[in-house]
């Protein structure tokens, strides 16, 4: 990386990135928490501050607090690292608040910034100076990274670390209930490779039986699945969309576009119908997520929830699958009425201010 920071362009640096393993590696590494964000990068170039995300867009204008505590960085430096939304009433993070926190209208952009404040957790130095640290040992910069956030004010902080691993055990198993989502394992002597994943992280992963009400075709075949839409029933006897489960083969997809035509139906009397009863209840046509569509097609084809699935999953934010979960297997053996929220594991609440410090 070269270290020309003509701001507020910002400069073409791509994230290091992270492989999925089972297990924590043993040698030589760095364990940190893996917390559940938008992945940034901070670039500070005198008054001037920018915020790139993962995929190199800005969002600067969407997080006017973490930009304004930015100018408390040395005048010239660039940190990899994660914003998160904090619920201090729950003492964990809330990645729902902080998908809300990217909208258009800036008047809301900053009624947002009052009352869910974004923090940036600082995990690697990537230059200080005129000094590009991208060549030089993750113990190296990270020494230089715990000097230059030492007198940082919140909202900047430094992410935990350790070198012991039975320690990076705990922190797996308690973190969670903070809401973080598991440990990322960095090569002590390892440089900082824009793109590649040369980290290791371990994330949970639990399964839970749903129910499939519903498919969207794939983007290029209309008779293709792109993804089966599963739903979980609450205690009001509700059947709730907590997310989609996708990545089938091209051969798979067809195969479930011709298996589900059966079980296909109206709008009128389905659990999600947009006109229906439970309309203000999470449905797939009310979930709030288009802004992260990308002008994607978010309408469904609803079918008889009749069928049960078993995905696994690494974690629920609220009454919602986290991630896109991954098809396990069918289960004609449940009943689809007894795929309820009873199922999904509660991690064991743990403060997120004993973390975020």
């Amino acid at each position: 990386m070269v270290v020309t920071m003509d701001l507020p362009v910002i400069p073409p640096v791509s994230p290091m990135l992270a492989r999925a393993v089972a297990d924590l590696p043993v040698g030589k590494f760095s364990y940190e928490p893996k917390w559940d964000g938008f992945r940034a990068i901070v670039f500070r170039d005198g008054d001037e501050v920018e915020i790139g995300s993962r995929n190199g867009r800005s969002m600067t204008r969407y997080f006017p607090e973490v930009a304004a505590a930015a100018v408390s960085l040395p005048a010239r430096c660039v940190i990899d690292g994660e914003i998160v939304v904090p619920d201090p009433e729950r003492g964990r993070l809330d990645f729902e608040a902080l998908q809300q926190r990217i909208h258009p209208a800036e008047s809301r952009v900053k009624l947002l910034a009052e009352r869910t404040p974004a923090h940036l957790v600082g995990f690697d130095l990537l230059a200080l100076g005129d000094r590009d640290l991208t060549g030089e040992p993750f113990r190296e910069r990270r020494r230089a990274l715990e000097d230059v956030l030492a007198g940082a004010p919140p909202p900047i902080h430094l992410t935990p670390a350790t070198q012991d691993r039975a320690e990076a055990g705990l922190w797996f198993d308690e973190y969670e209930g903070a809401g973080l989502d598991g440990i990322v394992a960095k090569p002590l002597e390892g440089t900082y490779q824009p793109g590649r994943r040369v980290m290791y992280k371990v994330k949970h992963v639990r399964t839970a039986d749903c129910v499939v009400a519903g498919y969207r075709t794939y983007r290029s075949d209309e008779r293709a699945v792109g993804s089966l839409l599963l739903g979980l029933y609450d205690d009001a006897g509700t059947l709730v969309h907590v997310g989609v489960v996708g990545a089938f083969s091209a051969e798979r997809r067809r195969a479930l576009f011709e298996d589900l035509q059966p079980l296909v139906t109206a709008f009128e009397g389905h659990p999600w119908d947009p006109e229906g009863p439970a309309a203000e209840v999470r449905t797939p046509l009310s979930s709030g997520y288009s802004r992260w569509s990308a002008g994607k097609d978010l309408t469904f084809v609803p079918l008889r929830p009749e069928r049960v699935v078993e995905v696994r999953y690494d974690h629920m934010e609220g009454d919602r699958f986290r991630h896109t979960t991954q098809f396990v297997r069918w289960r004609p053996d449940r009943d689809p009425g007894s795929c309820g929220f009873s199922q999904i594991e509660e991690p064991v609440r743990y403060d997120l201010a004993d973390v975020l410090t």
